[in-house]
């Protein structure tokens, strides 16, 4: 029995351009390092370095950042199953820290459990170095393209 979602058409063209981006990211995504490493229908890997200016005072990869990690992830991978134009919107997700992050390179696994024309349930898996330190699960709103305000 195939218990896999149903999902709407892989975008390749997305999927390339995730994967090409890979050095050319902006925003937060830039500022922490995230790197898009895998990408097929469903899912996404994208990895971090542990940087200094990531860790706190007491040598531990801040929450925020491996929440930053998640969020990015949960969105990016429906972008795969998006028509063109559209946009994704985290409307929640939670979060559970099981390990401490202090050295190596953290790996974000994305898969979406199930996608409709207008959400998605994505759980990320999350590893450091191959050890288990984040689990998460989210929602995320599938937007059509804004339209312009009119103006007069």
């Amino acid at each position: 029995m195939d218990i896999s979602p149903r999902l709407p058409p892989f975008n390749e063209n997305v999927a390339k351009r995730y994967i090409d981006a890979a050095v050319q990211t902006s925003g937060l995504p830039e500022f922490l390092g995230i790197r898009t490493t895998f990408v097929e229908p469903g899912r996404m890997r994208v990895q971090i370095p542990v940087d200094p200016k990531l860790v706190t005072r007491i040598g531990n990869m801040h929450g925020g950042v491996l929440s930053a990690l998640c969020d990015h992830v949960l969105g990016s991978v429906c972008y795969l199953h998006m028509p063109d134009g559209y946009w994704a919107a985290t409307t929640e997700f939670k979060l559970n820290l099981l390990a401490p992050v202090s050295s190596g390179t953290v790996t974000a696994e994305a898969t979406i459990i199930a996608m409709t024309r207008t959400t998605a349930v994505v759980r990320i898996d999350v590893t450091n170095d191959g050890r288990p330190c984040c689990a998460a699960q989210g929602t995320v709103l599938i937007l059509p393209p804004r339209q312009p305000k009119p103006t007069g």
